[in-house]
């Protein structure tokens, strides 16, 4: 897309567009198209949600809309895809058992999965004032550190959050290191992508130079884009909620650390990180992002269909990958082991 087409999108009328909506579960394997494209199996374990065209090479060249049969999300014309890493239980014995997501709140009827937001301005309230672009055919990012492992390393991406749910709707506070407590809920993470793109790049080598948050560094500020990344999308979140309740009643480290693991190893929280491929079908985005959209109220003015939870969740997808990830394992898939905070000497 061409530069002035893109500053014409960027300087629009303001809209109000907040929006929520969750995608079922598509698949949980070891793949992983952005940081390890290619590679059967990948790394480590991931859950992936959207549309069913998800495969271990995502060519950024390929419609994504035109190749996908069905999609898990609600949006019906969102074919993207989205992941995490999957969290585990590490027994007191070393074993280790996956930890299942819920849907969301009144998506409790979901396959598990994801709850995704794309906000104009970082704030959970109706005046959205901020004027922002839709993604392009091809754009992805990532955000996050996979080798963090200490309060210091993790600091640059304070936007990817826990909380412990005391309730289903408890919000805060939010912590960037896995709560050291049983939450009587689950716990939720909370995953915010940066909201300022350079305008050129659909994607780059660590597949997050090409955007920023804005210039004073917050990404809950409504500051000024920098002048490296001019062009103001809307704030990317996933909500996920881990299921932990049945993992409160069995034996928890004497020690009071946490018991929960992610899937590549990390024991502190601290490497907590997510992906985005976009896969919207042409404008459509672009068109609730236009509308007075305020989680799925209005959507509709946009044109935009939804699909009920019980359609989203029949989109599914067969790993291609074969291999036990949900028995009480005795290494995570991909033969990582627990890894905790370094002690200094």
């Amino acid at each position: 897309m061409q530069w002035t087409t893109l500053l014409t999108l960027a300087l629009a009328a303001p809209s109000s567009a907040l929006v929520r909506f969750h995608c079922s579960q598509l698949v949980t394997q070891r793949l992983d198209p952005l940081v390890n494209p290619g590679l059967i199996p990948s790394t480590h374990v991931h859950q992936i949600v959207g549309g069913d065209s998800f495969n271990a090479t995502m060519d950024p060249k390929r419609d994504m809309p035109g190749e996908s049969t069905c999609t898990t999300c609600q949006f019906s014309d969102d074919f993207s895809n989205y992941w995490t890493a999957v969290l585990y239980f590490r027994a007191q014995n070393g074993s280790y058992k996956r930890v299942p997501q819920l849907g969301n709140n009144q998506f409790r009827n979901a396959n598990g999965g994801l709850t995704v937001y794309y906000m104009q301005d970082a704030i959970y309230t109706p005046e959205q004032k901020s004027k922002v672009t839709s993604f392009q055919p091809g754009f992805r990012m990532f955000i996050g550190d996979v080798l963090a492992r200490t309060l210091a390393e993790a600091a640059r991406f304070r936007q990817l959050t826990y909380t412990c749910l005391d309730t289903f709707v408890t919000r805060s506070p939010e912590t960037i290191s896995f709560p050291n407590r049983r939450c009587k809920e689950g716990i939720m993470t909370s995953l915010r992508f940066p909201t300022c793109w350079d305008g050129k790049n659909l994607d780059s080598p660590d597949h997050m130079a090409h955007m920023s948050y804005p210039e004073t560094g917050t990404f809950e500020s409504g500051g000024p884009c920098p002048s490296t990344h001019p062009v103001r999308t809307a704030q990317v979140m996933f909500e996920v909620v881990w299921d932990t309740k049945p993992f409160n009643n069995l034996d928890w480290p004497k020690d009071g650390s946490n018991p929960f693991v992610w899937s590549f190893g990390d024991a502190t929280g601290y490497a907590n990180h997510a992906d985005y491929v976009f896969g919207w079908k042409d404008d459509s985005l672009q068109k609730i992002l236009d509308t007075p959209c305020h989680f799925s109220t209005n959507c509709s003015e946009s044109g935009a269909k939804m699909q009920s939870i019980d359609d989203m969740n029949k989109c599914s997808q067969t790993p291609v990958v074969d291999e036990d990830i949900d028995g009480w394992l005795q290494a995570l898939p991909g033969g990582f082991q627990a890894q905790y905070a370094p002690t200094s000497a």
